[in-house]
């Protein structure tokens, strides 16, 4: 099969105000064979959901399971303030639970010697019940990446992986276990959505971190290094599509920025992305929470995003980067775009091209592309592009105006890479094994 990519227009574009909706006519036109190759998206090892129109599956809905116990982490603080009273302790307790567990990142009342002693236990089981359980812990980079697996209290598996760069730790979290975008090329995707998780399990995750960090389980710091030792970035790209959980991500949110009561931490080193829900991105514009947005794009057109984001079937590119141009408008936030390098795939230069004339058409300044060179599997049609063409992508884009830089691979040894979390055979076999605490 041929590559097509839309024949360039020679008409003049005329200007329009910054952040109007983009003329697609202008640049998807009669398309030419230029012989170039195509490969297609398509799964390998497993069977893609489709509903009866043979259409892949998309889960917006959580399905039905025990839910967590309630943390303390789900609350408002005035919400603290009460269930501590109700445990029938003064209030003022509730800010000495906070300072334990999102500044000493604890949750064990053995810890806590400035609570009485009678009732402590109830307190803290009452307030900090246990959520995650540690089942495996995988490290590579010389000890700087270090992936997580961990056991929620339904025996449900997510994944978060940490790792610290000169200045700076990051912390990719799971707001879900499984995902129900169904993308072809991501493995989270394979087993579909098992559940939403809670606000206080997305949380979790940060504090479980920090306290690794904080115990010198992580990689040593470079000398000229004076970053705090606790996490400092999160990007919600580890498992499940945040923004179809978004009432619990965004209570997350709220606690890792509450600097009175949580973890204090700064909106513009929080990422939330999106494959392209585009209600919830006008949504998550109105917060008035700067977090840093993500559109996970993969390709320009349709024709292939169809394929490769099944999402695109209700939203399309064109809705997706009005709504991301709409983010910027609204936040004064600069946008990342993301992109997964596929060879022969979406890596060929005309949509190099026609990336930057949609980005532009919607303006300057308000983008920054991110390709990532896919992270291969062994024999897989689903393989990285070829370094010079990486390159050449690349070199297109920012030619054109558009800031884009080739984004670090951390973690592929450990399938802790983009794309590659998922719960194993093996990753099942050793969670069986592990009794939740």
């Amino acid at each position: 099969m041929t590559d097509q990519p839309p024949v360039r227009s020679t008409t003049p574009r005329q200007a329009r105000p910054a952040g109007a909706p983009a003329d697609t006519a202008v640049r998807e036109t009669k398309p030419k064979d230029t012989g170039i190759r195509q490969v297609r998206p398509k799964t390998e090892g497993w069977q893609q959901a489709k509903d009866e129109s043979g259409r892949p599956l998309l889960q917006f809905a959580s399905p039905k399971r025990g839910k967590p116990p309630v943390h303390l982490a789900d609350m408002t603080a005035a919400e603290r303030v009460e269930k501590v009273k109700e445990l029938g302790l003064p209030g003022f307790r509730a800010k000495q639970l906070e300072k334990h567990y999102f500044t000493h990142y604890t949750s064990d009342a053995a810890d806590m010697t400035d609570l009485p002693a009678s009732g402590r236990e109830e307190l803290v089981a009452g307030m900090l019940p246990p959520l995650l359980t540690e089942v495996r812990r995988l490290e590579t980079d010389r000890g700087d990446t270090i992936k997580f697996l961990w056991k929620l209290h339904d025996g449900a598996l997510v994944e978060s992986v940490l790792m610290r760069y000169p200045g700076r730790i990051t912390l990719c979290v799971s707001s879900q276990a499984g995902c129900g975008m169904n993308c072809p090329f991501c493995a989270t995707g394979q087993a579909g959505l098992t559940r939403n998780m809670s606000a206080a399990e997305i949380v979790e995750q940060i504090v479980r971190a920090n306290a690794l960090i904080a115990a010198g389980g992580l990689g040593g710091k470079k000398r000229d290094d004076h970053s705090l030792d606790r996490v400092s970035n999160i990007v919600f790209m580890g498992m499940g599509e945040p923004l179809a959980n978004y009432a619990r991500v965004m209570q997350a949110v709220r606690v890792m920025v509450d600097k009175e009561h949580g973890l204090g931490m700064s909106a513009r080193g929080i990422t939330v992305s999106t494959v392209g829900l585009v209600p919830a991105i006008k949504k998550l514009a109105d917060e008035d929470i700067p977090v840093t947005f993500a559109l996970s794009l993969h390709a320009p057109d349709d024709g292939l995003r169809d394929e490769l984001i099944p999402v695109n079937s209700r939203w399309k590119v064109d809705e997706a980067l009005d709504a991301a141009r709409a983010y910027f408008d609204k936040t004064g936030r600069r946008v990342s775009i993301e992109y997964a390098l596929i060879k022969d795939m979406n890596d060929h230069a005309w949509r190099a091209d026609l990336l930057a004339d949609k980005l532009n058409a919607r303006g300057r300044g308000w983008v920054h592309v991110n390709p990532i060179p896919l992270n291969p599997t062994p024999g897989s049609i689903w393989t990285a592009s070829e370094v010079p063409v990486q390159n050449e992508f690349v070199r297109r884009l920012n030619d054109a105006g558009i800031p884009t830089t080739l984004r670090d691979t951390r973690g592929k040894e450990i399938d802790g890479a983009c794309g590659q979390l998922v719960a194993t055979e093996e990753d099942e076999v050793a969670a069986a094994a592990t009794p939740v605490s």
